[in-house]
């Protein structure tokens, strides 16, 4: 029987989720797949046979005493508060999953803390890449306990910070996309929609991780640029004192982003992994507009995007006339041939051939070898 795969899912937004279920549905069928989250819903109708355990949201989660709160977080962790049955259940839950299940390869997306505990108990675990100002030690020591490292986007993508010895266990599996509709090409979107097939039009898109598209500025861009036709999907986030404009629409969370993207002249969007290459996979011309994170990772991300031409950043959300129009200038300069190269349709399943690849090399399910010799300090018996 093959060695069992567990996914550790975080289920802030649905990016994590959907990304396994990329993944997940590549892998051999008899391959045993788990998977633990907070959030069981998120794999609501995934299609492939897996095995959901569901773990305490550990978010919010009060401490129990100001003594306790006021006890500082050690630099080799980010989010460790003490005394919380919660945290303790989750730790528990995960240990005895990969004991009873005695998985191969645990494939951790995200949490430094959880890659640590991993190696403690024994087990070799991946962790997914992410961008970001992550040379602390707590990442570090996270990535050296890994067996491996996946970055579900292009190589180029690579920030130039990034440690050699640690980019030499990562394996970039190309721009992952987990959206499979078909994309249309321009005309036929717009006809589809039922939007004008010669007005120039701007789609803001933003997901569900984070507080939406920041309204005002678009309001100041619809007034920039009149006669083009500004649509916002997703989330937007209002400061109460906006001017709503006939050329800017809401159209909130919609049944095909794809449609949208592949009938728009412009996109703007966050850095978001799987936002990003869904801009990618249709070639738009890319804004893109960082969001907050940890770690900077979207700032890095997006850097990283402007440094090879295939989008276009303003320092801020324009809050003038003449910058919305300096920076849409930009924006159709381009040509969407840097963006389109950087998706790669075959990203789930290179990745998850390189997971069960890995998993067979470690438990050496091959041809046999020959009996390794004993770990230093530990005596043969």
């Amino acid at each position: 029987m093959k060695k069992p795969i567990a996914f550790f899912v975080h289920h802030q937004g649905r990016g994590h989720a959907n990304r396994t279920m990329a993944v997940a549905a590549e892998f051999a069928r008899d391959r045993p797949v788990s998977v633990l989250t907070a959030d069981p819903h998120l794999f609501d109708g995934f299609s492939r046979d897996i095995e959901l355990v569901a773990l305490p949201n550990m978010i919010g989660a009060a401490v129990p005493t100001p003594r306790l709160y006021a006890e500082p977080t050690p630099q080799v962790m980010h989010c460790v508060p003490l005394g919380l049955t919660e945290m303790r259940r989750t730790m528990r839950t995960i240990l005895d999953h990969l004991d009873s299940r005695n998985v191969g390869l645990f494939v951790v997306d995200v949490s430094a803390e959880i890659a640590l505990l991993a190696r403690i108990a024994s087990v070799p675990a991946v962790q997914i890449r992410m961008h970001g100002d992550r040379s602390d030690i707590g990442h570090v020591g996270a990535y050296e306990a890994c067996v491996g490292m996946l970055a579900p986007f292009d190589e180029r993508l690579e920030q130039d910070d990034y440690p050699a010895a640690l980019r030499a266990k990562t394996f970039y599996s190309g721009g992952l996309c987990t959206s499979v509709d078909r994309v249309l090409e321009r005309a036929e979107a717009r006809a589809r929609l039922g939007l004008d097939p010669t007005r120039e039009i701007v789609v803001a898109v933003t997901g569900g991780g984070g507080s939406g598209t920041p309204y005002a500025p678009l309001t100041v861009a619809a007034r920039a640029e009149p006669d083009a036709l500004w649509l916002t999907l997703g989330p937007t986030h209002r400061e109460g004192h906006e001017t709503d404009f006939s050329n800017l629409r809401e159209l909130g969370w919609v049944s095909s982003v794809t449609d949208y993207l592949a009938a728009a002249d412009i996109v703007i969007a966050s850095a978001g992994d799987n936002t990003v290459h869904e801009v990618a996979r249709v070639g738009g011309r890319l804004i893109v507009m960082p969001e907050w994170r940890y770690f900077a990772e979207q700032t890095r991300k997006a850097e990283a995007l402007v440094r090879l031409g295939a989008a276009v950043q303003a320092p801020a959300w324009p809050g003038d006339l003449q910058g919305w129009r300096d920076l849409l200038a930009r924006a159709r300069a381009l040509d969407g041939t840097a963006l389109r190269s950087l998706y790669a349709p075959d990203a789930a399943a290179r990745a998850a051939g390189w997971l069960e690849g890995l998993t067979d090399a470690l438990w050496d399910c091959g041809p046999a070898r020959a009996e390794p010799a004993p770990l230093p300090g530990i005596a043969a018996e």
